[in-house]
C-alpha cells in the first residue's frame, strides 16, 4: 500500500511540473522527487512543443476504416429514427441510478471520467483517431474525430493548454472547408465551427495573458492569426459567390482578434489593472493614458 502511495504521489507531482512547465498555474510546493522528476518533465516538455511524427501503415488504416464503416452501417450509428417512431424505453435496471446515495453517485462520476480517459488512449492507441483524422462533415466517422477532440479537452491540464487546443481545432476546421468548397451549406458551417473553435481558444488565451500579466499567451494567439489569415484568404482562389462572402466574415474575425491582442499587449506593457468587462474574445481592455 505505501509504494503505490508513493507512486501515485510521484505521478500527480509529476503532472504539476509538467503543467508549470507548460504554462499552467504554479502549485508554489516542493517536493523531495522533484530532482528525479526534472529530466522527465523536460522530456514531457519537448514532446508537447515538438511531438514526433507518426505514421500509421496505409494497409492497417484503410482496413479499420472499412471495417468501422461497415459496423456503423450494420449498428445503425448516426442513424435518425424515422418520423412518428416512438423513442425505446429505458430499461427499468436504469432507474435506479436515481436512487444512488449522493456518495455512491459521485463515485459513479469519478469511474465514469476515468473510463473516459482510457477510452481516449484506447481510440489513440487502436488507430481509430488515425482512421478519423481525414473525415469531414458527412462522413460516418466525423463524429468519431469530434469526439477525439472533445476528449483531449477534457483531459488539458490548464486553460493555456485548452486554449491552444482549440485553436487547433480551428486549423482542422480549415482544412476540412477546404474540401468542402462549392457545398455551400457544409463549407459556410465548417467555418462557422472553426470560428468558434478560435473564439474559444482566443478566449482562453487572452484571459491567461490578463490573469498573469504576461503577453507570453498572446504569442500564441499572434502567431496562430498570421498563419490562420493567410490560410484563409487562399480559400477565396476560385471560390463561388457565396463561399467569398463567408470566407470574408472569418478574415474580419481574424482582423479583430489581432487589434485585441494588441491592446492587451499594450495595456500589459503599460501597468493597466485586469479589464472588468470582457466579450467574446476575452478581455476588454481601456486605452493606455496618453493614447487615443
Amino acid at each position: 500500500m505505501d509504494d503505490i502511495l508513493f507512486s501515485r504521489r510521484r505521478a500527480e507531482r509529476f503532472a504539476q511540473l509538467l503543467d508549470e512547465a507548460n504554462g499552467g498555474r504554479r502549485h508554489h510546493v516542493r517536493s523531495r522527487a522533484d530532482g528525479q522528476l526534472a529530466p522527465l518533465v523536460a522530456v514531457g516538455q519537448r514532446l508537447s512543443v515538438d511531438p514526433p511524427a507518426v505514421e500509421v501503415d496505409p494497409d492497417f488504416r484503410t482496413g479499420l476504416r472499412a471495417m468501422l464503416l461497415a459496423t456503423a452501417v450494420r449498428e445503425g450509428l448516426g442513424a435518425t429514427p424515422p418520423a412518428g417512431e416512438p423513442a425505446t424505453t429505458r430499461p427499468a435496471s436504469t432507474t435506479r441510478a436515481s436512487l444512488l446515495p449522493a456518495v455512491t453517485a459521485r463515485r459513479a462520476r469519478a469511474r465514469g471520467a476515468i473510463l473516459i480517459g482510457i477510452a481516449a488512449g484506447a481510440i489513440a492507441v487502436s488507430g481509430i483517431s488515425a482512421a478519423s483524422e481525414n473525415a469531414v462533415p458527412g462522413d460516418a466517422l466525423y463524429g468519431m474525430k469530434r469526439s477525439t477532440e472533445r476528449a483531449q479537452l477534457a483531459l488539458a491540464s490548464s486553460d493555456i493548454s485548452r486554449g491552444q487546443l482549440f485553436l487547433d481545432f480551428a486549423r482542422t476546421r480549415l482544412g476540412e472547408a477546404a474540401e468542402l468548397r462549392g457545398d455551400r451549406i457544409g463549407y459556410s458551417a465548417v467555418l462557422d465551427d472553426m470560428d468558434a473553435d478560435t473564439r474559444q481558444g482566443v478566449r482562453l488565451l487572452t484571459a491567461a495573458a490578463v490573469q498573469r500579466a504576461e503577453p507570453a499567451s498572446l504569442d500564441t494567439v499572434n502567431t496562430f492569426v498570421a498563419g490562420q489569415r493567410r490560410a484563409v484568404g487562399n480559400l477565396l482562389d476560385g471560390a463561388t459567390r457565396a463561399d467569398r462572402e463567408r470566407t470574408r466574415r472569418s478574415l474580419v474575425l481574424l482582423d479583430s482578434i489581432r487589434e485585441r491582442s494588441d491592446a492587451l499587449r499594450a495595456a500589459i506593457a503599460c501597468g493597466l489593472p485586469a479589464p472588468a468587462a470582457s466579450d467574446a474574445l476575452g478581455p476588454a481592455p481601456s486605452a493606455c493614458p496618453g493614447t487615443r
